[in-house]
């Protein structure tokens, strides 16, 4: 499946968006600074988001006994004895969890200014990933084409010049795709002049 997103005003450059077949979960190559616990499973249909749940997850283990207080004491735990964050999350689809950090690592990270907002991009990058909404760019070019010793021959084609993978959610799939295929005018015109 693929859409086209935007092409230029001479008609010579297009950009489309292509569904990522094989996205890689964005929890397993490691660059990741939240924790994550996963609260709900739905009796095993869901495998957890983090397999330990960080440096709190004995913490939550003693409070997720209690279904309607257990959320809400952890975290204000995380917040009065860690001086942390929680985020929860809970997807239509999907297990629901809880993503925190510690005060120390806020502070590591950038001293609490920003934290909120990272936190919750790791968590909206993941449930991007687990409904399958990433996506990939590919920059085409229009080209004629006409046989040799044949002019009257010819065939209209678009051909492949750059292409991106790995984005996760849609809005910033095709906002990324518009900007690389501006670059990618951009430049053309660089190497033309």
């Amino acid at each position: 499946m693929s859409h086209i997103i935007a092409t230029t005003e001479d008609d010579r450059f297009r950009v489309r968006l292509v569904r990522d077949e094989a996205p890689a979960n964005p929890r397993e190559h490691g660059s990741g600074r939240v924790h994550v616990l996963t609260i709900d499973t739905h009796l095993g249909r869901y495998l957890p988001v983090d397999a330990d749940g960080g440096p709190l997850a004995a913490a939550w283990d003693r409070l997720k006994w209690d279904r309607w207080k257990g959320v809400e004491t952890f975290i204000r735990y995380v917040s009065i004895m860690h001086g942390g964050i929680v985020l929860e999350s809970a997807p239509q689809s999907g297990p629901r969890s809880l993503w925190y950090m510690t005060g120390d690592e806020i502070l590591a990270l950038d001293a609490g200014l920003l934290t909120e907002g990272y936190v919750e991009a790791e968590m909206e990058e993941y449930e991007a990933w687990a409904e399958g909404d990433v996506w990939g760019y590919v920059i085409e070019e229009y080209a004629d084409w006409t046989r040799d010793g044949r002019p009257d021959e010819s065939m209209t084609t678009w051909g492949e010049v750059d292409s991106g993978f790995d984005l996760y959610g849609g809005p910033w799939a095709r906002a990324c795709a518009r900007e690389a295929l501006a670059h990618h005018v951009a430049r053309s015109a660089c190497r033309a002049a």
